[in-house]
């Protein structure tokens, strides 16, 4: 028989919950979350940011993909408590202050990117992160890296035209 004095510490359970502190957009938060709680329900339903949708809530569509310390992530998948001391960008996060909109978001306008707009957010968090990898070579470069991002809508012609102005206008601006 173990003496619960004696027994080791592993930490809090399911159901118990845990102080976990991390930005989001630039805002530092802290949150007492289930350990089992994904980043995708503390974002949505305790902080009210609604733009990465839950679509699947399987990892399969990349409606909920947001960027953790600048990689993309899929938050349905992601525990909230993996985002201890991390930055979180989502796409409530890419606009200016005065609301004017990332040249990304500007890009998916002018390109007709969007017609439901339920995949949007998702597709424009991935298109950032691809565009930083380098992964925006060519149009059948950025079809195979947004791969993971999902339009019922079918609207693929406008966002891979969007990605690639987006990522031509960073190239020039950075050379």
């Amino acid at each position: 028989m173990t003496d619960t004095a004696t027994r080791p510490e592993h930490g809090p359970s399911a159901g118990d919950p845990l102080e976990v502190a991390f930005a989001v957009n630039g805002t530092a938060v802290r949150a007492a979350v289930d350990v089992r709680e994904s980043l995708l329900d503390v974002l949505r339903e305790r902080l009210a940011l609604t733009g990465a949708k839950k679509g699947c809530d399987h990892g399969q569509c990349g409606t909920c993909t947001v960027l953790v310390d600048g990689r993309r992530v899929l938050a349905c998948l992601t525990l909230a408590v993996q985002a201890r001391g991390r930055a979180v960008t989502t796409v409530e996060g890419l606009a200016a202050p005065d609301g004017t909109p990332h040249p990304l978001q500007q890009a998916f306008i002018d390109h007709d990117a969007l017609q439901c707009g339920y995949c949007t957010p998702g597709q424009i968090m991935s298109a950032l992160a691809c565009v930083a990898e380098g992964h925006a070579g060519d149009d059948e470069e950025i079809r195979e890296y947004l791969s993971g991002n999902l339009c019922r809508c079918g609207a693929y012609p406008g966002i891979v035209a969007a990605v690639r102005d987006y990522a031509d206008s960073a190239r020039s601006t950075e050379g």
